[in-house]
């Protein structure tokens, strides 16, 4: 991981300020490096003795970090891992403009690399994230969004980026297609349950430990599974309480659905949803990759997802 930071603050380096200031208050901000670490993971579990793998692992975290600027401008986000956001420091448009410079570097980054079928693997991944930015959106302040409908968004928006992550260590490890097959699902798996343990801690976790504000979800109208399971499952009453935060935004109705949310089972099922996805993770690559420290971090990654609390 060291070897990425120094490829990542080597490659933000531009001659416009603005540019530069922006990219690096980002990419400074902290953050797990989970994708980045899941291609030299992957790679090193093949046995990849090579270099290419820290090139892509930082060509992740930029296309990553590109997604979370626009997030946050999407969302009119102020907080993101404890600090101010990019867009609430410099303004939208820096944000989005600079997003698109990670976007570009990070293409540059991997036509250096010089795999066609990388190539392929990262503009298809970052098309489809693309398309789950949209399905988000379209699905904001609409309560009427089942269970189906929200994880294909997670499968879009967040999963995606960690299945690229993997099956490019799969790639440049020299992986055969079923194996490649294997680690992409793995890597699918893996961020379906980071994401759920994210709506999760929405409303069960401190901000001090998330580094965003709690109830930002439902103050953007997001249909998350907790609240989706209580309009579901809940009461009457409950049901149309989450109905009416999530139609009309805001955080007024945040202690309201908080409460409706605890007094159902709503965390724990979107907890055992995200359980369940980190099982299929670790069953994916069980029984085809050798033993390692490499496989055993994968399956370690695999229960941190499921069972944190930041």
């Amino acid at each position: 991981m060291q070897h990425v930071d120094a490829i990542i603050r080597r490659r933000l380096h531009s001659d416009v300020a603005l540019v530069r200031q922006v990219a690096e208050h980002i990419i400074q901000s902290g953050g797990k490096r989970l994708r980045p670490a899941l291609v030299l993971l992957t790679a090193r579990a093949l046995g990849y003795q090579g270099q290419n793998h820290y090139t892509l692992a930082a060509v992740i975290e930029f296309i990553h970090t590109a997604t979370l600027l626009h997030d946050d401008v999407v969302d009119e986000s102020s907080l993101r891992r404890g600090r101010d956001t990019a867009n609430a420091l410099f303004g939208n448009a820096a944000s989005v403009l600079v997003g698109d410079f990670l976007y570009s570097r990070a293409f540059q980054m991997m036509v250096e690399v010089g795999d066609k079928r990388i190539l392929q693997v990262l503009a298809d991944a970052t098309n489809v994230i693309a398309e789950g930015e949209v399905l988000q959106l379209m699905n904001c302040h609409n309560a009427n969004v089942d269970e189906v409908r929200y994880l294909q968004v997670i499968r879009y928006k967040t999963a995606k980026l960690f299945e690229a992550a993997a099956r490019l260590g799969a790639i440049i490890g020299g992986a055969s297609a079923q194996v490649e097959q294997q680690l992409a699902e793995y890597g699918m798996h893996l961020g379906t349950a980071f994401q759920l343990i994210d709506d999760v801690l929405d409303y069960s976790s401190s901000e001090a430990a998330t580094g965003k504000h709690l109830g930002d979800d439902l103050a953007e109208g997001k249909p998350t599974l907790p609240l989706i399971y209580v309009m579901q499952h809940g009461t009457p009453e409950q049901s149309a309480c989450v109905r009416q935060a999530i139609e009309h935004g805001g955080r007024e109705d945040f202690p309201h659905v908080l409460a409706a949310i605890r007094a159902t089972s709503a965390l724990a099922h979107a907890q055992k949803q995200g359980a369940a996805e980190a099982a299929l993770a670790k069953n994916a690559i069980d029984g085809i990759l050798p033993a390692s420290p490499y496989k055993n971090s994968l399956l370690e990654l695999a229960s941190f997802a499921a069972q944190r609390s930041f």
